[in-house]
């Protein structure tokens, strides 16, 4: 229905069906999928925080996100020239201990399912190490890490990832109050690799967005987050210029995913 009554204003992802995963002819099975998906017009494919968290193969172990059954996926998608938007992990004070000195303490609080620990097979290092181990793997297909690869409180870390990993991007849904408590680091960051940059956001919901808009577009200072529940610090706009602006809200998703329609964009 999208295709057909608003082909220029949504742009769909497609999935994997990871059930079976182990059985012979499931990885094949995973690859024809894709590619039939993307004749459908599919643009890309989005990869949830289940793989890693809960994903389980047929014979009930669980499925590491840097799994070999699935490089064929990525190699096939990196051919077929479609992203790979991937979320892996949480945030990492879900896996802390929940004291005064966790800055996620209320929301964990309130949301006791978010907390991660000793019932989870993987820590959120090895997460993120096989994310990045999945990345080097394949060189050719353009992966897109989701929520920054939550390194949005250690921009210096991050840097050193995307030095190594040209072939990734990341955007920025659920982290602009990280960004906002570094305006400095955070700009200059953003001028570095203004390119690989992506506007994201996890909620639709409209009240939310000034926020983002004004942490990017603006110099202004000590504002709150929109959010009760975390981020109890103020915030600061980075002031990007138009130009960084520009490919950080169209530009680089216009050049890292197929077909969409450049006409709906100002130059």
């Amino acid at each position: 229905n999208v295709g057909k009554n608003a082909p220029k204003r949504f742009a769909i992802f497609t999935n994997i069906l990871f059930e079976g995963i182990g059985k012979p002819g499931w990885t094949e099975g995973a690859v024809k999928l894709l590619e039939e998906d993307v004749k459908r017009g599919a643009k890309g494919l989005k990869i949830y925080k289940s793989l890693g968290f809960s994903v389980k193969d047929n014979a009930g172990k669980l499925v590491p996100v840097d799994d070999p059954r699935l490089d064929p996926i990525w190699a096939k998608a990196g051919e077929l020239g479609v992203p790979v938007l991937i979320h892996t992990a949480d945030p990492r004070p879900f896996w802390d201990p929940l004291d005064r000195y966790n800055e996620r303490w209320l929301e964990l609080k309130i949301h006791k399912g978010r907390k991660r620990g000793s019932q989870d097979e993987f820590t959120w290092e090895q997460l993120i190490t096989q994310q990045h181990h999945a990345f080097r793997k394949n060189p050719k297909t353009k992966f897109i890490a989701a929520h920054m690869g939550w390194y949005p409180n250690d921009l210096a870390k991050l840097d050193s990832i995307l030095t190594t990993l040209p072939n990734v991007s990341v955007e920025i849904g659920a982290v602009i109050a990280e960004l906002g408590r570094q305006p400095r680091t955070g700009r200059k960051f953003f001028e570095k690799y203004q390119d690989r940059i992506l506007f994201g956001k996890d909620s639709w919901v409209p009240s939310e967005y000034p926020t983002y808009f004004r942490v990017l577009e603006t110099e202004d200072e000590y504002f709150p987050y929109h959010k009760k529940y975390h981020a109890f610090w103020r915030m600061y706009g980075l002031g990007l210029p138009d130009a960084i602006l520009k490919k950080v809200y169209y530009k680089n998703a216009l050049r890292l995913i197929p077909g969409l329609d450049a006409s709906q964009f100002p130059q």
